[in-house]
């Protein structure tokens, strides 16, 4: 993994991306130069080759090919392919409109096929080798705890390209066992001596209690200054499963950890980014969200636009707009009720609102005020903030920066009706206040999309 804006990305999957535009890019240039003959000049060949290899690597990403933990035979592969090549020539009719110098004349099926095959042959090569135990990286646990049964299972539940395998582990004295008795190394040798002869690369603290007396220090320093990594399991599952985990959390790894980008030149990419992602938003669903609103008058009259109190940035209290998608008496005593993924408040017309997300369109207008930013932690209501506050750790962490139509917790997690849900998704809203950058409100965008588009909602 490798750090890009404080964001983890697959050093793999970052390669597969790279390689793959290069790979659709020559396709198309190459079909402009030799068969089209519409190319002109250079710089034509290079706008008309760009515009192919960006659209259709969105669609691939918006399909979810670029996931740490896709590891597919060639049948899968070509199955994902198809269909994000038909989004990509939808995408591309669209741009070809708008910028009348990319084409590719009689040529458009050809180049299709062409970087289609290209695709296709670059992911077997990837996926054939990622059999290979080259790419296999081995791990010694320090614990044999709950926390490193976690983190185990962690390990086990990575797939992709890039795998990991726990060699076992190192009991601490005063832990409770919680892993298998098979993976519990034997005593007798150092730390780096184990490290080597197991040909672990890296070395994952997992001790819930640090202040035992057999806690191995200098041992860890050995195995650092020896070539071999030494990781926190907080920094383990921050780096590998995105979120900050708050069972383990120590608060010297908030203050210390890095991230936490409050500068003026943050807030201001913020919200250029947010002012330009809602009003191009506002001006493509236009039609939808008319639509929209018909539909919730035909339905029962009520009133089309449900305004509820939530808790902003620094704990302040605003008014979130979404379109009505339950009853008129859906809380009629009063008493505040998490919303589930099969309420029987929601209407008929509320269901299909809510599965595609259309009932958060009006929130665009929050975003416009600067009540809210387009990406970012969920604002919860005021009832629900003070009772988790009481109950979950860090909670108030998450106030610390605006509120989102979307966010990283949305397409990581989704729905959530229970103490547990929040505290999952917690997780998750934590490291993007943690590592909040322009590059992961993109990838935030594109998983959205992902989501309204292929998923059909949280």
């Amino acid at each position: 993994m490798i750090r890009i804006f404080n964001h983890y990305v697959s050093r793999t999957g970052l390669i597969l991306l790279l390689f793959e535009m290069l790979v659709l890019q020559a396709a198309a240039s190459t079909t402009v130069l030799v068969w089209s003959g519409l190319a002109r000049n250079v710089l034509q060949i290079y706008v008309s080759g760009f515009a192919f290899a960006l659209v259709n690597v969105f669609a691939m990403s918006a399909l979810g090919m670029y996931q740490q933990q896709l590891r597919e035979d060639v049948r899968a592969t070509l199955a994902r392919i198809a269909p994000a090549f038909v989004l990509g020539y939808a995408m591309l009719a669209v741009l070809m409109l708008v910028i009348p110098t990319i084409g590719f004349g009689r040529a458009g099926g050809f180049v299709f096929v062409l970087g289609g095959a290209g695709v296709l042959l670059t992911r077997t090569l990837l996926f054939t080798s990622s059999h290979s135990n080259m790419l296999v990286e081995r791990l010694i646990l320090i614990g044999d705890g709950a926390l490193a049964r976690e983190c185990m299972e962690l390990a086990a539940s990575r797939g992709g390209p890039r795998r990991f395998e726990v060699v076992g582990c190192v009991p601490m004295p005063g832990e409770a066992r919680r892993v298998p008795p098979a993976k519990v190394l034997p005593p007798g040798e150092t730390l780096l001596a184990l490290a080597r002869r197991h040909g672990a690369s890296e070395v994952i603290v997992s001790v819930g209690d640090r202040r035992s007396g057999g806690y191995p220090v200098r041992e860890l320093l050995d195995c650092a200054l020896g070539g071999v990594r030494v990781t926190d399991a907080a920094a383990f599952f921050e780096r590998e499963a995105s979120q900050i985990r708050v069972d383990s959390l120590q608060p010297s790894y908030l203050i210390f950890g890095g991230g936490f980008d409050q500068s003026f030149f943050r807030a201001f990419v913020k919200r250029t980014f947010d002012l330009l992602a809602s009003g191009a938003i506002c001006l493509a669903t236009l039609p939808v969200m008319a639509v929209a609103a018909l539909c919730i008058v035909l339905e029962d009259g009520g009133p089309v636009i449900y305004r509820q109190e939530r808790v902003g940035k620094d704990g302040r209290l605003f008014r979130v707009l979404k379109f009505r998608s339950m009853g008129q008496d859906a809380e009629r005593d009063g008493q505040p009720r998490w919303a589930s993924a099969a309420d029987p408040r929601v209407t008929r017309i509320g269901h299909w609102l809510r599965k595609l997300r259309i009932d958060e369109l009006p929130q665009i207008l929050n975003v416009l005020k600067g009540e809210m930013s387009f990406v970012g932690p969920r604002p919860e209501r005021p009832y629900f903030v003070e009772q988790l506050t009481e109950r979950v750790p860090y909670y108030n962490v998450r106030h610390s920066i605006k509120p989102g139509i979307t966010g990283w917790a949305q397409v990581r997690y989704g729905y959530g009706d229970s103490v547990e849900d929040a505290v999952q998704k917690l997780q998750y809203d934590l490291y993007y206040v943690k590592n909040n950058s322009l590059l992961l409100d993109v990838l935030v965008l594109i998983d959205t999309f992902k989501v309204v588009v292929f998923r059909g909602g949280r």
